[in-house]
């Protein structure tokens, strides 16, 4: 069993914590500190840290590991190698140079495909059939380090960020589980990635998941199943916000009515696109449940014929 330190702060992180902690010797982890969250804006631990303290793991949450200080905390754990899977910070050569196998992250994305913040919902949105899960050694750049072993994962039709994220972050685990011991004993050669092929994605941010009624069907779907769960697809609708929470796209559609006007399909209810229609199959206005688009359109009987987006 090897001696391990672990980074890592959203759900995404959890189960490969969670197999490193069932193979290995996790000696501590790192985590982002405890941030604001919920209406009361009460402080709140991450994911990975209420794992490790559900398991008795030493949990560390330093501002920023630049800080000397933080580099000896962790060369004080006397760690064989570093696993990163979502940490949220650069890792500095102080860090990098510190266990004697090196520091290995698990990235959300075929790399060098959707290098960066937020790959899982990049793939959703530029309509990928595949993506998958990538374990590297680390270098000092944005997830250029040569690749230690790659797996494949289909995307569904009816796939969010949210679905997704959960299905690659298991696929990391195993990936991790099944690799690691063949990286420490000196089996793996790593792989330069070829940057020429590189693509990079930013973090969403919350003005991306306003739709635009005249792009097609297609890709509105495919922005609602990327916002999902964050920042959420919306609209506007007399004067309100309007989530867009579950779609389906019809692309053949045709037939009159301009970008954003609601009508009736057969069968549900739809917005006309740049490119056919989007069926909708729920929604929620500010300050209300998430409602099915039936019961909604009969409670606000003037939605239908109405245009969205003005």
């Amino acid at each position: 069993m090897a001696r391990v330190i672990f980074m890592g702060t959203p759900e995404f992180a959890v189960p490969t914590l969670q197999a490193l902690d069932n193979h290995h010797q996790v000696v501590g982890v790192v985590t982002q500190p405890d941030r604001p969250a919920g209406r009361g804006r009460k402080l709140t631990a991450s994911p990975v840290k209420e794992l490790a303290l559900s398991r008795g793991l030493e949990v560390y949450q330093p501002r920023k590991l630049i800080d000397p200080a933080a580099a000896q905390r962790l060369a004080d754990w006397q760690p064989e190698v570093i696993v990163v899977a979502a940490f949220g910070q650069l890792l500095p050569p102080s860090v990098l140079e510190l266990p004697p196998h090196g520091c290995l992250n698990i990235h959300g994305s075929l790399l060098p495909r959707y290098r960066g913040a937020a790959p899982i919902s990049a793939a959703i949105l530029a309509g990928d059939e595949t993506t998958g899960v990538t374990l590297m050694l680390m270098d000092e750049g944005m997830d250029t380090g040569p690749i230690l072993a790659q797996a494949e994962q289909a995307i569904g039709p009816s796939d969010t960020t949210a679905s997704l994220t959960q299905e690659l972050a298991g696929l990391g685990a195993q990936l991790l589980t099944s690799t690691l011991p063949a990286w420490l004993a000196g089996r793996i050669t790593p792989q330069p990635q070829d940057d020429s092929q590189a693509t990079y994605c930013r973090m969403l941010r919350k003005e991306d998941g306003r739709l635009d009624w005249t792009r097609s069907a297609r890709h509105l779907d495919r922005q609602v199943r990327a916002c999902d769960p964050w920042p959420g697809a919306y609209t506007r609708w007399q004067g309100q916000r309007l989530k867009v929470l579950r779609v389906y796209p019809r692309p053949d559609w045709s037939g009159p009515g301009s970008p954003g006007q609601v009508l009736e399909l057969d069968p549900g209810v739809g917005v006309v696109t740049g490119q056919g229609a989007l069926e909708l199959l729920e929604v929620q206005l500010a300050g209300r449940k998430p409602t099915d688009i039936e019961p909604f359109s009969h409670g606000q009987r003037d939605f239908v014929g109405s245009v969205l987006g003005a």
